[in-house]
């Protein structure tokens, strides 16, 4: 999957929460409903798109979905933002130096 597809995948707020849940701990669709008040047609086309975009994977436990996280994708996302990085890094080291000149 290209970057841009990546991107347009992560700028749909609920996705990033799928997302987040994912990360601490492989989920079922029950769990992801009850813990973002999404109903559960809506978790899954979201969880449909996470897993074509091959940011969850899918495990069948007899009658349950279980899905967890698959981060490598994100490593585009990473290496990407990598050259901006220094446009706010050495903003947040400026304001740090700041608020520890005012004590």
């Amino acid at each position: 999957m290209n970057t841009n597809n990546l991107f347009e995948v992560l700028a749909e707020p609920n996705r990033r929460k799928i997302l987040d849940c994912l990360r601490i701990k492989e989920r079922s669709v029950g769990e992801l409903v009850a813990l973002l008040s999404l109903s559960q047609p809506g978790i899954s086309k979201h969880l449909r798109i996470l897993r074509e975009s091959n940011l969850v994977i899918l495990r069948k436990d007899g009658q349950s979905h279980m899905y967890r996280l698959n981060a490598k994708p994100l490593q585009e996302v990473h290496d990407w933002f990598e050259p901006y990085r220094k446009f706010w890094s050495n903003k947040l080291d400026d304001l740090a130096k700041h608020l520890d000149e005012d004590d």
